[in-house]
């Protein structure tokens, strides 16, 4: 028969929650806690020899300010060891992807937008942007002509030759359904959080052109083949069953 009190009417988990914390509690009486002669002794013994490593803040530096570092150190530097080949090249690729990756989140693109402008930036060069090269400003400039020309091409603006054939009030129904990603209050935030004016905007969106062109990045697409249709299924999947129904992945 349980007494009311001794914790056997509570539940198996909750009683070895509590038979758990009472063994576990830290005494705070007087003299609790100190150490005992030979512990304090063997405590003051060892920590009377502390780790020496001189080299540990001199790795890659040389020995004296009249000093030279050797050919080897010299080569890591230069990334000419071949474990180091292109390692800062690979960071800043990385670098590249991982903060457009970021500001497309925050803008709620879709994924074949977010991969269109993964693939533009991952693989432009950033010099010819001069003092604007900074990666999150030229990745805004970057997103945002991708964006509007992905949404010009879903309502054919694209084609002038379809465009030459509407009337006036066809024409400007269309126009009309086109939004812009200026037009976005979390686009135009990021803009002036990073600096950017309507003027630097222009002058970046006008490099950005130039380099589509001379560098071939119009239909580059991060992880994806540019001519594939994102609608339809992987050849993958067919390969895999042939009698499975198509479906969008």
């Amino acid at each position: 028969m349980p007494t009311p009190g001794d914790g056997t009417e509570l539940e198996p988990a909750e009683r070895e929650r509590r038979e758990w914390r009472r063994d576990r509690a830290i005494s705070t009486k007087p003299g609790d806690g100190t150490l005992t002669r030979a512990e304090a002794k063997r405590d003051a013994t060892v920590r009377q020899f502390d780790i020496v490593s001189p080299s540990a803040t001199t790795i890659g530096r040389p020995d004296s300010p009249d000093g030279d570092l050797s050919d080897r150190l010299r080569r890591l530097h230069d990334e000419q060891h071949p474990a180091m080949t292109g390692h800062a090249e690979r960071m800043h690729r990385l670098d590249k992807a991982r903060i457009t990756h970021a500001l497309c989140s925050e803008l709620d693109l879709t994924p074949w937008e977010r991969d269109r402008a993964l693939g533009v930036l991952t693989e432009i060069d950033l010099t010819a942007f001069g003092s604007q090269r900074a990666i999150p400003k030229v990745a805004l400039v970057v997103i945002q002509h991708v964006v509007d020309s992905e949404r010009r091409r879903q309502l054919g603006l694209h084609d002038s030759d379809r465009i030459a054939e509407l009337d006036p009030d066809e024409m400007a129904s269309l126009y009309d359904r086109f939004e812009s990603l200026t037009d976005d209050d979390r686009y135009r935030a990021l803009l002036a959080a990073n600096g950017l004016d309507q003027t630097s905007v222009n002058r970046l969106d006008r490099v950005l052109r130039d380099q589509l062109d001379e560098q071939e990045l119009h239909g580059a697409v991060y992880g994806r083949v540019p001519h594939r249709d994102p609608h339809l299924p992987r050849a993958a999947n067919r390969e895999a069953d042939p009698s499975a129904p198509e479906r969008d992945d």
